[in-house]
């Protein structure tokens, strides 16, 4: 029997960091392994185990904070590898193996795909592509759950390999679009390690799906746009809110839901609202329009200085805070388009895929939206509306709220 607890030595004096590290249990024999991390002792939960956040620290802090815990989660996961490889083995070992096994993956000079993978995710957050950086960390905790969290080396991404990972897949019961999406991220890190001259090109992908298939257009009509708005949902305050933050998402051009979240009061300037898409880095530049007002003023105090009640607190977690009142959102208006006989089941990709459909269906050129849901990748809709001028796009906006 093997476990593993996190635990924290306290410095003597209260103004100096003590040290994180783990204790290993293996057959009543205790080992400590090092973290290479000190903490304050404000910052530490004795009865939970875990790194907390206190109130009142500086930013700069939090951040380190945050770096830190997911230093912890990552070590935490190889040292599971590590315990799961030796008993596989079906060999007597030891405490010591498994810290040994531990320090001299430490020292090892290669980078293995998982900790180069990491300071991929590292790189992307700290030039601000936090939304790349998710789906990096998504496809890097897939394969870890398919090798259960073995380490792994570029050497062994093969082509045997991709296809027992890409069965793996499909046995999981995921769709062809979400196997390809997972081949062609870990595709980017295997040609950026190629680069690094970290491996060679053995062209593991060759006969792994990386490809994307069309899918039926999430969209509704413009009638049930009015259905949707005109529906008195005073009854029930969540399914009315969720309800304004679908149609404020349509009424801006079908913003994508985290730009929407993440939206700062700050952002709203001289009848104009500016801000970035968080996925590409891209400058969006709507008009403001009567209708987008009219639901901010129905939510005014959200204490933070965002401009939608998503984000309830500042404290490293908006992007969690984000996620969890997505998933709200969308549970809700599933609800409504239930009880408005809506066919297609109605979430926050819904409003952004109807916007570009409806204007579509309003004569708007295919070069001012391309083709709307309709486009083989994001990459090539922003070549597109690179080229589109601000004033066309919103007039555009402004003849589909006029008929509302």
């Amino acid at each position: 029997m093997t476990s593993v607890r996190l635990k924290f030595n306290g410095a003597a004096e209260s103004n100096k960091g003590g040290r994180l590290y783990f204790q290993v249990i293996h057959d009543r024999v205790v080992r400590q392994l090092g973290t290479g991390y000190n903490i304050y002792e404000e910052e530490w939960d004795e009865w939970e185990g875990e790194i907390i956040v206190p109130p009142g620290i500086s930013d700069k802090r939090r951040k380190e904070l945050d770096h830190i815990r997911e230093e912890i989660r990552w070590q935490n996961k190889r040292l599971d590898g590590i315990i799961c490889t030796l008993s596989n083995r079906e060999e007597e070992y030891t405490a010591n193996d498994i810290v040994s096994l531990f320090q001299t993956e430490n020292n090892a000079q290669q980078p293995t795909v998982f900790s180069f993978f990491r300071n991929q995710i590292t790189q992307l957050r700290q030039i601000g592509k936090v939304g790349t950086a998710a789906t990096y960390q998504q496809t890097l905790n897939s394969i870890m759950r398919f090798l259960q969290n073995r380490e792994l080396s570029f050497d062994d991404i093969t082509s045997e390999f991709m296809l027992a990972y890409e069965a793996w897949l499909h046995s999981s019961h995921l769709c062809r679009n979400t196997t390809s999406f997972y081949m062609r991220i870990l595709r980017t890190v295997y040609n950026k390690a190629i680069e690094q001259q970290l491996t060679v090109d053995q062209q593991p992908f060759k006969h792994v799906y990386t490809g994307i298939d069309k899918t039926a257009k999430r969209a509704v009509f413009l009638a049930d746009i009015r259905r949707i708005k005109n529906a008195n949902l005073s009854y029930s305050p969540t399914l009315e809110f969720a309800r304004d933050i679908f149609l404020l998402s349509f009424y801006l051009r079908g913003i994508a839901p985290i730009d929407l979240a993440f939206l700062r009061k700050s952002d709203l300037s001289n009848g104009h609202l500016t801000y970035c898409r968080r996925k590409t880095g891209q400058q969006i530049n709507i008009q403001w329009e009567k209708h987008m007002q009219q639901i901010i003023d129905k939510y005014p105090n959200t204490g933070t200085q965002y401009m939608l009640p998503f984000i309830q607190h500042e404290d490293c977690t908006e992007m969690q805070q984000y996620r969890v009142m997505a998933r709200k959102i969308n549970r809700k208006l599933k609800k409504l388009s239930s009880l408005l006989r809506i066919s297609t089941p109605l979430t926050l990709y819904v409003a952004r895929h109807s916007w570009a459909s409806i204007a579509y269906a309003e004569n708007v050129p295919v070069s001012v939206i391309s083709g709307a849901i309709g486009h083989d990748s994001e990459a090539t809709t922003q070549i597109y509306l690179a080229s589109i001028q601000i004033s066309r796009i919103d007039q555009a906006n402004h003849n589909i709220l006029s008929k509302l």
